[in-house]
């Protein structure tokens, strides 16, 4: 029984003078306080409110672009529906003053699933934008109702036989 009592107290105290150890070099985290890409992850609708509002993306893109170890900012994208462009403006507008206040930081925008209307007007302020292959890109206020085809007049005719 007291073997098992010194076995336990001692893997106390190697555990606790590893962790006095990593504290004492000043390791905050796991990657050591390197530079790292910081990541903003925008999901749902873009509505005040919500949990992509303007103002919360706003706040994430700054805290990410001020943190003097972010090598670049990737911003996740993936919204469920179509947003209006006007929503989405404040959000691109940031994003443009944040890109000129830090030019050697990079910003990426990766889509998941779709990226229309005003999700694509958000990621036009990027440097680049990273889609899979089944995304859905594109379509800043444009209504497409069908795919423009029509059927002349002429095959009309010349299909009755005359």
């Amino acid at each position: 029984m007291w073997g098992i009592f010194f076995k336990l107290l001692t893997f106390a105290y190697l555990s606790l003078v590893l962790l006095m150890a990593m504290d004492w070099k000043g390791r905050s985290d796991i990657g050591g306080g390197g530079k790292h890409p910081a990541m903003v992850d925008l999901n749902g609708v873009i509505a005040p409110g919500s949990d992509a509002s303007a103002e919360k993306i706003t706040t994430a893109l700054q805290a990410a672009f001020k943190d003097k170890n972010t090598q670049g900012v990737v911003f996740a994208h993936q919204l469920p529906r179509r947003q209006p462009g006007a929503v989405a403006r404040p959000s691109t507008d940031e994003m443009r003053r944040l890109r000129k206040k830090y030019p050697d930081i990079p910003l990426y925008v990766v889509v998941e699933d779709v990226c229309a209307s005003g999700g694509y007007f958000v990621a036009s302020a990027a440097d680049r934008i990273y889609v899979s292959k089944s995304s859905i890109v594109g379509s800043i206020g444009v209504l497409m109702n069908g795919f423009g085809f029509h059927r002349p007049e002429w095959t009309s005719s010349a299909s009755s036989g005359g």
